[in-house]
């Protein structure tokens, strides 16, 4: 069974900002295959599918950001899912607006979200989906930058990324994460 983990924050005030888009993507895979959120359980909203033939546990933590690790910990144990099986989509500073990354492994990069989920699974070794959101050109705050809705011209770059992300989670039901990685990296 995969995991694959879409990080943001609950509730309709974080709805669609920066830190949600991983939340954003997983709300896409759904839509695009009509399914629907039916289960709350490891505090977080999931759904239990097959994609590819392989069955694939979608995740949004309920927990807030910096707790995320205790949702995705709870629910890789209930299912006994090894950490090579996880995949967690995520906003990223250090990258372009729209800009994605796929990464084996590796450290936190100052995100609270990932610094839990490797606390908590005690690993660096879970896949990722870095999603690049930019940083603040101004004197605003990363907290503001972050917690703030995209521009109507930022959508537009991300809209096609939301995209490429679901089809990078749906390759990884059938195909080595590093050959996915490689693929989708390239472009």
């Amino acid at each position: 069974m995969k995991c694959i983990v879409g990080l943001g924050n609950p509730g309709l005030k974080y709805k669609k900002t920066r830190h949600n888009i991983g939340f954003q993507v997983i709300d896409y895979i759904a839509k695009e295959n009509g399914w629907k959120f039916k289960k709350d359980k490891f505090n977080a909203h999931y759904i239990q599918e097959v994609v590819n033939g392989e069955k694939v546990l979608l995740l949004k933590p309920q927990t807030y950001m910096n707790r995320s690790g205790q949702s995705v910990k709870e629910a890789t144990d209930y299912f006994n899912i090894d950490a090579e099986d996880v995949l967690v989509i995520y906003d990223d500073l250090d990258l372009p607006t729209g800009k994605i990354r796929l990464r084996q492994k590796g450290g936190h990069g100052g995100h609270n979200g990932i610094r839990d989920i490797i606390a908590q699974l005690d690993t660096k070794e879970f896949n990722r989906i870095r999603f690049g959101i930019g940083r603040p050109e101004s004197n605003e705050s990363v907290t503001d930058y972050v917690l703030g809705k995209f521009s109507k011209i930022e959508q537009a770059d991300i809209t096609p990324s939301i995209e490429k992300s679901k089809e990078a989670c749906e390759t990884w039901c059938e195909k080595p994460f590093l050959q996915v990685m490689n693929n989708f990296n390239q472009s």
